[in-house]
């Protein structure tokens, strides 16, 4: 449809949306479009009401899908029918008084230090070894997603301040401080790489072939990582992210500073890590006091 794909150029041209955000908006409106032309014969969202946006989402529930896929639904309509208004092609939203479902609030899983600390690499200068261990360290002790880290390149690398700079979401630019050793790992890998690739892609981190890295490439090499050192279901690069948060948040560091280094819009993203620490201590209280169970 013309509409959904004006829609589609919008939020990645104006609101900055990434590839990858722009693809799942893409599936979740098509998703729409088709049940309404199977359920009601409408071909155009926007002649659609808001009873039939409700059948939808019921019918998205009785498929058995969850609160927060149904919530992501209805933020990708809600968004749609925003720009739709804009454009003079709706005189009122059909997603008037629609709420998002209530969605359990789940612990944010991170890695204990412990097991972060079991994570060994060879200690031998070889290429693919070097660039792994660096891999995981930006990870880890920057909080970087997984995106910014393939991104990074070597201009954004600050010796003399001591931090990196990250492009977030939405091109939202950051400095992160980074420490000594991580500064010393990474001259060290430039130099292993340069060996190594007389000509190589405008990336700091490579893959096996000096090109740019895919996500699945950042994944597998994560994932592998954590596979001999926790019995976490979930090993990706977005734990590590989540470890650097927890970690900082349970060594005294205050939310705002978090949020700021994580490059968080809202303090409320941020806050779920607060409440990630005192469901831990709940359980060490429950399981160390003598009258805690």
């Amino acid at each position: 449809m013309r509409i959904v794909e004006q829609f589609i150029s919008y939020i990645q041209a104006e609101r900055r949306y990434s590839p990858l955000t722009a693809k799942a908006y893409l599936r979740d409106l098509s998703d729409y479009a088709d049940y309404l032309h199977g359920t009601y014969g409408m071909d155009d969202l926007c002649k659609a009401e808001t009873p039939m946006v409700k059948s939808f989402l019921v019918s998205l529930k009785d498929k058995g899908l969850s609160n927060r896929s149904i919530n992501r639904m209805i933020s990708t309509l809600k968004t749609f029918y925003k720009y739709c208004e804009r454009e003079g092609l709706v005189e009122m939203t059909p997603m008037f008084g629609i709420k998002n479902l209530r969605q359990p609030k789940n612990l944010v899983k991170f890695v204990p230090e412990s097991d972060i600390n079991n994570v060994s690499f060879e200690n031998v200068d070889d290429y693919a070894i070097k660039r792994d261990e660096l891999l995981f360290e930006l990870l880890y002790q920057t909080g970087m997603r997984k995106a910014e880290l393939i991104g990074l390149k070597d201009v954004d690398v600050d010796r003399l301040e001591m931090r990196i700079k990250v492009l977030g979401k939405r091109n939202k630019e950051r400095f992160i401080p980074i420490g000594r050793d991580l500064m010393a790992m990474i001259a060290h890998y430039q130099q292993l790489r340069d060996e190594r690739f007389e000509v190589h892609a405008d990336r700091l981190v490579l893959n096996d072939k000096g090109e740019e890295m895919t996500p699945y490439f950042v994944y597998n090499k994560v994932h592998k990582m954590l596979e001999g050192v926790t019995t976490l279901k979930q090993k990706s690069p977005h734990v590590l992210r989540h470890t650097f948060a927890t970690h900082l948040l349970d060594e005294g560091a205050s939310l705002v500073a978090i949020q700021k280094l994580l490059g968080h819009t809202e303090l409320a993203t941020t806050q779920v890590y607060a409440h990630n620490t005192i469901e831990q201590l709940k359980k060490i209280h429950q399981q160390a006091h003598p009258k805690g169970g």
